[in-house]
């Protein structure tokens, strides 16, 4: 009988790996771009106010302003409420406290899906890199009928806040190192005006649902954010250098940036935006959470995401974890999707 189920196994998986790569893979558009610092970047950061190069290489520098970010990530990831919310329809808007050069990128937009009940419950919903819309919308609509009301984020670079010059959103995770650390410093800061929204409109009970990247950023937000009381992460890893090196998706940026870095210089240059920095700040908040990550996922590698429960078993967090028998990409078809969605939907409905 075993050699029977083994079978099965090693049949299953060859299958899901070729269903993951197609998938993957059908996106004919992503570019090599060149590696970049971009130490440009840096300037509005509260890190690098006061902290002068003073003949340091611009890894140096970079690493400096990691380790000096985590040693003050309440400021990092700190910003004052936007005074212009608006709301035209479903669509919430505010200026990113966050400035870029890109205009478009700096007006930050949420999509508002309103519970019928006034039951003070909602959460902020972050999609995948490269989301668009409507993805994720389905979601959304069946956390309200649930009862809970949910803001989807559109993330940095993304949906009509992508610069003309794009395609996809590159700007978001790129081989241009402090690019990419703005980007996701941006998004955690307007996830975190979200739950400002929702607190002036009357909500109590907030919680954070994130999905791939935004999985990444929902977790950087909830451990700097004591508002939260119930996070979903949808797809969860370690550092975040390591999704970028050994994933099948950004196998173009880690062409561009393995003739310049190796991982581990990697994983310091991106350390005050990787979650294992802040898993004493997480600890301390005393949430309830839930991991999903999928068996055969070739994006996120489950070793990666087995680190991560071995973390919140070791530290005590007040979790439960899901594991799927599927891929990243595949987790968006069917029957799969209706797996996630009813492991988000049933642990809120219960829990929030």
């Amino acid at each position: 009988m075993k050699p029977i189920v083994n079978l099965v196994n090693r049949r299953y998986s060859q299958w899901m790996n070729r269903w993951e790569n197609d998938l993957c893979f059908r996106a004919t558009d992503r570019v090599v771009r060149p590696f970049e610092f971009g130490l440009e970047w840096t300037e509005r950061w509260p890190c690098a106010q006061g902290l002068p190069r003073n003949g340091m290489t611009p890894k140096e520098y970079i690493l400096a302003l990691n380790r000096r970010a985590i040693e003050r990530s309440g400021e990092f990831f700190g910003y004052e409420v936007p005074a212009d919310f608006s709301q035209d329809g479903d669509w919430i808007e505010f200026t990113s406290p966050v400035e870029t050069p890109f205009p478009e990128n700096n007006k930050a937009k949420a999509l508002w899906f309103p519970a019928r009940n006034d039951n003070r419950k909602a959460v902020v919903l972050l999609p995948h890199w490269n989301a668009k819309l409507p993805q994720h919308n389905a979601l959304c609509q069946g956390l309200q009928r649930l009862g809970i009301s949910v803001l989807r984020l559109s993330l940095p670079y993304h949906d009509a806040r992508m610069p003309g010059e794009l395609n996809r959103a590159d700007y978001a995770v790129s081989s241009n190192i402090c690019r990419t650390i703005d980007a996701t410093r941006q998004a955690v800061i307007d996830l975190r005006c979200c739950l400002d929204w929702l607190q002036q409109r009357g909500f109590e009970r907030l919680g954070v649902v994130g999905t791939s990247l935004g999985s990444c950023y929902a977790f950087l937000a909830a451990a700097h954010d004591s508002r939260v009381h119930v996070n979903v992460f949808n797809h969860c890893s370690t550092y975040y250098a390591d999704p970028v090196w050994e994933g099948l998706s950004t196998r173009h940026i880690r062409e561009s940036l393995e003739d310049a870095v190796d991982l581990p210089t990697l994983r310091d240059m991106w350390m005050a935006i990787s979650p294992p920095a802040y898993t004493a700040r997480f600890t301390a908040q005393r949430q309830r959470s839930k991991f999903i990550y999928t068996q055969y996922d070739t994006t996120f590698p489950v070793h990666l995401s087995r680190v991560v429960i071995q973390t919140a078993q070791e530290q005590n967090w007040d979790h439960v974890h899901a594991v799927l028998p599927c891929g990243h990409y595949t987790m968006g078809e069917f029957p799969f999707k209706f797996l996630t969605g009813y492991n988000i939907c049933a642990f809120l409905k219960k829990n929030l």
